[in-house]
């Protein structure tokens, strides 16, 4: 029985969540499979990524083909790594000592790289907000004088109205009264 490990849709329409399964290349996309190796969430910026890198590293030695884009996903969280270290020690050219520190020092690296992403992503936001409200005082402020240089000539009016109705009140208040 061919058995590859690829993965199975879930989730919504335009919101796809996928899990990561062995299962036997005959069977349907997402028809019965043998083993859940781990999740997949694309939508998420960076993806995220569910793995059991001990399952998906059995399947392979026994024989399981991923497909290309779980190969990547493979590769991405170390599973391809830790398969080649584990032939190195049947072989005899390393220890499980050193397969395991080289294998634990590619984690750190990667977690690293992938921290870095997240903070550049959290940067650039931080970055296109704060232009975003510099752009928007600025337009405010254009805005604003443009309404008060259009409104100037009204304003002028009614002040002069004003001016006249006040000059016609204090006349009018200053007779003497009758008594």
């Amino acid at each position: 029985m061919p058995v590859k490990l690829r993965l199975q849709r879930h989730g919504k329409k335009g919101k796809p969540f996928y899990w990561i399964v062995a299962a036997d290349a005959r069977s349907k996309r997402d028809g019965k499979y043998l083993e859940k190796v781990g999740t997949y969430n694309p939508t998420a910026n960076p993806a995220v990524i569910d793995l059991d890198i001990d399952g998906a590293v059995k399947w392979l030695q026994n024989g399981a083909q991923p497909t290309d884009t779980v190969r990547a996903i493979l590769s991405y969280k170390g599973a391809l790594l830790k398969k080649h270290l584990v032939e190195g020690v049947k072989k005899g050219a390393l220890t499980e000592e050193q397969a395991e520190a080289k294998f634990q020092a590619w984690l750190q690296e990667k977690d690293a790289a992938v921290q870095a992403k997240k903070d550049g992503l959290v940067k650039s936001d931080a970055d296109q907000k704060k232009a975003a409200l510099k752009a928007e005082k600025e337009a405010n402020e254009k805005r604003a004088t443009a309404i008060a240089e259009k409104n100037a000539p009204l304003v002028e009016e009614v002040v002069e109205e004003v001016a006249d109705e006040t000059a016609v009140e204090d006349t009018t208040t200053e007779e003497p009264a009758a008594e």
